[in-house]
């Protein structure tokens, strides 16, 4: 693979002109230079092109009804909340965190959907206040949002099924649907909550089901659709219901995983498979759900560091640069594998083997383990494309880490959507004793 196929993982505007990395017209070496590092440049034009995309997808696939749920979890602040409104999206919410924060960027109740496989009261409460749709984990939430109901109108409610069958991912944690995961509920199971809304009135509308994340192979989704639907017609959902097989699909993270995972292959495989099946049951087309959000902003986002010590140990090279695991968890958790570029003279032959690791104290703090670059120096600029997803999300504040800013760019226009944290941010949490 080329340096060429490397700045394709990056988003599409993205450009090298004079040898300095452009981002839909904005300088990343200035942008770094004014808003500090590590830093976080969303672009606009790749967030705008993937949600296009999936929609002119789904209108030309699905015969029915259709919408895209944007899964907040992926990465969410009110900017974000409105752009997934400003295309018609919903916003998959986990708890009375997320769902404040989509309440804080305008959106109506219609537009939010709430997730969580252990909902608090306190979630449940704000998701009654403030959702047009509760996903049910387990039948023990089932009997609290009962009890909790009050005179107001109640979200529509889906049940989500465990098909016990996974997808497969790069990570066994990425995958949620298989037998004895902690997502979801057994056919048995399903049958009592269904039992459970007829006896006390509660809207159940849809049934929902998801096999895992950053998954490029569809095929594991039939056998899940055919069980899920064989459900659905079991306890009854007729007329105007709603059916999601998830979402999870994949991107690609370095050259050697290219070409992208397509989109239209995809879709195109969950609608006709969810078509048909229902043909063959002789069932009402549902209103079809999809759940990207990796697939959506993993792309848009560009991480950028600076390089603070280059050192050799070993037959190692290490460039350390100031971020790491506290803003990109990632590597640590799933073993992630990504590339990245110089933010200067990024076309150069790459000459030279380094590894690319961060400040925390853990061995594990490591970005990239082993990449070719060119000769790089104290001080100098990289940027790790795909991002925008699982990044900022999962942040933490570990060794006193202030987490970074966050830019969304457009055509030269600069927006800070996210500021950084300071030290004295990370104060107004001490209790002075």
């Amino acid at each position: 693979m080329t340096i060429e196929d490397r700045l394709t993982l990056f988003p599409v505007s993205t450009a090298i002109q004079n040898d300095k990395m452009m981002i839909s017209g904005c300088d990343v070496e200035a942008l770094a230079e004014e808003h500090g590092t590590p830093l976080y440049i969303y672009d606009q034009t790749e967030l705008d092109r993937a949600a296009g995309l999936y929609r002119r997808a789904l209108a030309e696939s699905w015969p029915g009804a259709w919408s895209v749920t944007y899964a907040g979890k992926a990465f969410l602040n009110a900017a974000i909340a409105k752009w997934a409104a400003g295309h018609g999206f919903k916003v998959d919410c986990t708890g009375a965190g997320e769902i404040g924060i989509a309440v804080h960027a305008g959106l109506k109740r219609a537009q939010i959907l709430v997730h969580g496989v252990n909902k608090s009261e306190e979630d449940l409460l704000a998701a009654l206040r403030h959702a047009g749709t509760i996903v049910v984990d387990n039948l023990s939430e089932l009997r609290k949002i009962a009890n909790l109901a009050g005179t107001g109108p109640i979200p529509e409610l889906w049940l989500r099924f465990q098909p016990g069958l996974a997808v497969q991912t790069h990570h066994a944690a990425t995958q949620t649907g298989h037998e004895g995961s902690k997502f979801g509920m057994s056919e048995m199971q399903i049958m009592e909550a269904a039992a459970f809304c007829r006896q006390h009135g509660l809207p159940l509308k849809g049934i929902h089901f998801h096999q895992g994340s950053q998954f490029r192979d569809p095929s594991p989704l039939q056998p899940a659709i055919e069980k899920a639907l064989d459900l659905a017609q079991e306890i009854g959902l007729s007329g105007e219901w709603h059916f999601s097989p998830g979402g999870g699909w994949g991107v690609a993270y370095h050259e050697d995983e290219l070409p992208q995972p397509d989109v239209q292959e995809y879709l195109r495989a969950v609608t006709e498979w969810t078509r048909e099946s229902c043909q063959r049951r002789g069932m009402d087309l549902p209103h079809l759900h999809l759940e990207p959000g990796r697939s959506l902003v993993a792309r848009a986002g560009v991480a950028v560091y600076r390089v603070g010590t280059v050192k050799q140990t070993g037959d190692r090279t290490w460039l350390l640069v100031d971020g790491g695991m506290a803003d990109n968890p990632r590597k640590a958790l799933y073993g992630a594998r990504y590339s990245c570029l110089t933010v200067t003279k990024a076309m150069e032959n790459p000459t030279e083997k380094f590894s690319i690791a961060g400040p925390f104290c853990e061995s594990g703090d490591i970005l990239v383990d082993e990449i070719l670059l060119r000769p790089i120096e104290e001080g100098e600029l990289i940027a790790i494309p795909v991002s925008g997803a699982y990044h900022i999300s999962m942040a933490s504040n570990y060794n006193g880490a202030r987490r970074p800013a966050v830019l969304l760019v457009e055509n030269g226009k600069i927006r800070v959507i996210v500021t950084r944290e300071m030290i004295n941010d990370l104060m107004m949490r001490q209790i002075s004793t």
